[in-house]
């Protein structure tokens, strides 16, 4: 499954084109879902119960669309339920998941992104690219991404996971932090590191990458050597923090995430 990102604000909806409702960090999807995986409501099965779709581009060469929920209250309409989009990353193909992080991204952003930074002046659309302009000073804004590193830490046979305050009790993970202006990823992830634990690292590699649409991060992930230091929780963002071997681990981030791939991964070669 392939989705291929495209812009056509004079595109109209099929009936039999499905849709990403999304409420905050919800998604609307049909309760008869199939065991193979979610399946979203199509334009048709929607009506007008909300608001007007916005074309996100093509999945599987068809038309997707993205529909958005101001409501926190809004009830999901007969034969629907919302679903927690985080709950839904583990059952996606790749491609369903990266349209539907995108919907969610641009939604995002179009809801923030309605008056001019510069004079205050009310933006419109632009209709040859993903942007939108001010018809007074003629700035253009365009969707952005924020970028964030996650990293891999190793030692002979142990892996560094930490609690940050933001998880869930018991929840481990890897280090991660946002890339400061001017800063290069890999500044990034040696930085964040030792500001959040104290230890420097080498060998930082890159491996792979994943849209986290929460609300609109693309996480970046590095694996690397542990190099020196005293490991140490920072005590603000982290709370604690330790080495970890495979047959001793804690509760760690689920499938779907790359913080678990890459756990996955230093596991299968162990």
């Amino acid at each position: 499954m392939s989705f291929l990102h495209c812009q056509n604000l004079s595109a109209v909806p099929a009936s039999e084109e499905r849709c990403f409702v999304i409420k905050g960090e919800h998604v609307l999807l049909r309760t008869d879902s199939p065991a193979a995986g979610p399946a979203f409501p199509t334009v048709a099965a929607l009506g007008n119960t909300f608001g007007t779709p916005l074309h996100i581009g093509r999945l599987d060469d068809r038309a997707i669309w993205a529909v958005p929920v101001g409501q926190p209250d809004a009830v999901a309409p007969a034969g629907c339920e919302w679903r927690e989009m985080r709950a839904l990353l583990a059952g996606l193909p790749a491609g369903e998941f990266q349209a539907l992080a995108c919907a969610r991204e641009l939604l995002w952003w179009d809801a923030r992104n309605r008056f001019c930074g510069s004079c205050g002046a009310p933006l419109s659309p632009v209709a040859h690219e993903r942007a939108k302009q001010c018809p007074a000073c003629r700035t253009l804004f365009y969707p952005g991404a924020s970028p964030a590193v996650i990293v891999a830490v190793l030692r002979d046979d142990q892996i560094l996971l930490a609690h940050n305050r933001n998880f869930r009790p018991g929840l481990f993970s890897l280090l991660a932090g946002f890339v400061d202006p001017g800063e290069t990823l890999e500044q990034a992830a040696a930085r964040e590191i030792r500001e959040e634990v104290g230890i420097s690292v080498r060998d930082l590699r890159y491996v792979a990458s994943q849209p986290w649409p929460f609300p609109n991060s693309l996480m970046v992930a590095f694996q690397a050597t542990y190099a020196g230091g005293d490991l140490h929780a920072d005590g603000h963002e982290i709370e604690q923090a330790g080495w970890f071997k495979k047959d001793a681990l804690p509760t760690i981030p689920n499938p779907g995430t790359v913080a678990r791939a890459m756990i996955d991964r230093w596991i299968a070669t162990l």
